[in-house]
Order: C-alpha cells, then sequence, then structure tokens
C-alpha cells in the first residue's frame, strides 16, 4: 500500500521515491511565477556572457556545426548572480520553503542547497547523454537530490528527461563517450542490463525531484519552436561529510553559508575539471 502524502508537501509520492528513485509534484510552481522565471532566463540571454554565469567555454569544447547552444549555453550558479536579471528570482526558488520541505521529506533530514543551473534547450539542440548526478557533485558518504523545475512543458518531442527507475540503488557507474552529434556533454553512463528508461513528461511548473545515483538525460530538441527551459537545484543531506570544492560554499535555506569536506569529482572514475560544472 502507498505511504500518504505529507500534509505540507500536497502531491509528494514517498512509496514512488523509495521505489524508484524519482518523486514529481505537479503545478509546484505557480503559473504567474513560471512566467516570472521564464522572462528572466530570456532577459539574461540577451544580456551575453557573464564570466562565472555564462558556461560558453564548455559549449565552445563541445560544439557542433551550427549549434543553436552557441547563443544560449547553459547558466551555472545563477543564485549567486544577484545583480543579474537571472539571480534573485532564481535564488528565490533555489531556496524556497517549499523546496526545503519537500528536500527534508526524501532526505529524512534538513538539506544544504548546492547548484543551481539553467538549461535554454532551443530548437533544434541537441540532448544530454545518460549520466549519474552524483558522479559530478561527488557527495559523501550518500548523494544529492535534483529538483528539476520544468519552465516550458517537456516531453519526448523538445528533449524532456528520461530516467532509469530504480537506478538509484546502484553505485556510480564509470562513464562512456557520448555522441557529440547528439549529446552537448562527452560522457554517457551505460544503462545496466534490464534496466530501461522511462521518458518522463512534465508541465511547466512541474518539479521532477531524483536521487543523485539517478541515471537519466535527454534526447535532442527536434521541435521547430519549441524552448525546453529548465532550472535545475541540487541539494545534499546536512550531514553529509564532503563535496566536490567547487559548489561551496553551500547554503542553507536560510541563505546562510556553509562549507564541509572537500572530495574528489568522479570518484574511483576521476573526472577531468571541465565535467565537473554538471
Amino acid at each position: 500500500m502507498n505511504q500518504p502524502l505529507l500534509s505540507n508537501t500536497p502531491g509528494l509520492d514517498l512509496a514512488t521515491w523509495q521505489r524508484d528513485g524519482y518523486a514529481i509534484v505537479r503545478g509546484l510552481i505557480p503559473t504567474a511565477e513560471v512566467t516570472v522565471l521564464r522572462d528572466a532566463v530570456m532577459r539574461q540571454a540577451e544580456v551575453g556572457p557573464i564570466a562565472g554565469l555564462w558556461d560558453d567555454d564548455f559549449t565552445k569544447r563541445h560544439a557542433v556545426a551550427n549549434d543553436p547552444l552557441a547563443n544560449y549555453p547553459r547558466l551555472l550558479q545563477v543564485h549567486r548572480h544577484l545583480k543579474q536579471p537571472i539571480g534573485p528570482v532564481t535564488r528565490r526558488w533555489f531556496l524556497h520553503e517549499r523546496i526545503a520541505a519537500i528536500t527534508e521529506a526524501l532526505l529524512g533530514e534538513p538539506a544544504f542547497a548546492a547548484q543551481s543551473m539553467v538549461y535554454f534547450k532551443p530548437p533544434g539542440a541537441r540532448g544530454q547523454a545518460f549520466h549519474q548526478d552524483n558522479f559530478y557533485l561527488s557527495v559523501m558518504p550518500s548523494t544529492c537530490l535534483a529538483a528539476w523545475m520544468a519552465l516550458d512543458d517537456a516531453d519526448a518531442d523538445n528533449g524532456g528527461l528520461s530516467i532509469v527507475p530504480g537506478s538509484h540503488r546502484l553505485d556510480i557507474i564509470c562513464p562512456e563517450k557520448a555522441d557529440l552529434n547528439k549529446s552537448f556533454v562527452a560522457d554517457r553512463t551505460p544503462i545496466p542490463e534490464g534496466m530501461q528508461p522511462m521518458q518522463v513528461t512534465l508541465a511547466a511548473g512541474d518539479v521532477l525531484f531524483f536521487n543523485g545515483q539517478v541515471i537519466h538525460g535527454s534526447t535532442p530538441n527536434t521541435t521547430k519552436d519549441r524552448f525546453r527551459r529548465s532550472l535545475i537545484c541540487h541539494y545534499l543531506p546536512r550531514s553529509s561529510a564532503a563535496i566536490h570544492e567547487w559548489y561551496q560554499p553551500l547554503l542553507d535555506f536560510d541563505g546562510g553559508e556553509h562549507r564541509i569536506g572537500i572530495s574528489t569529482a568522479g570518484g574511483p572514475c576521476g573526472a577531468p575539471m571541465a565535467a565537473v560544472r554538471h
């Protein structure tokens, strides 16, 4: 029998979380606030490259001909850039009380906030090969938690996420080389035999939470006129001993800064520094 939904986090199914490693909370971000976030994202794109915010170096290293991502590279640690259009509004949701309640329910303890990113994924953009988030964050001794906030409807056509249910029980799998004609990142985690990816369909305002061991990825955006914009945030249990140094300082949900031990990205697999900025 499924466990009841938490009274202070309507729509959160802990049974699915425990069984499959993910949970979807529909309509968590109100429509009006989705519009504010989306407008801020596009205003930021118009500003152009900002050091430490635009991941354009990474994009150039993995570029292909006529790459739509050349004008829309992912944005990193957006909550730190409070003087930019994107900073205050994304920080609000990075540290939102609703996110605090859900992360605590899923982790079984209060969380630290580690990372915020924006992905634009314009029409024609490549996807991201299957991967596990904790390969990059290297949270120890447990793992991280992702909150994937849809700012547009996301489905198979515009490159919505696919996840591998049950893969949260796996250790980190060392990645192989990805096909850069289909993926804008060079690493690909192979899916173990007997496991199958599942397409996740989200409406704007839905939030997908998933365990940092979960294998997930996306295909190219094959539409002519649909972006797949998303705000992606990562959290970790407060009891964690270490995380890769790039994500520090961590924040609590009141905005206070914290530092914990430093781990090495990729663990036993190793990782080039270019891959750390997941």
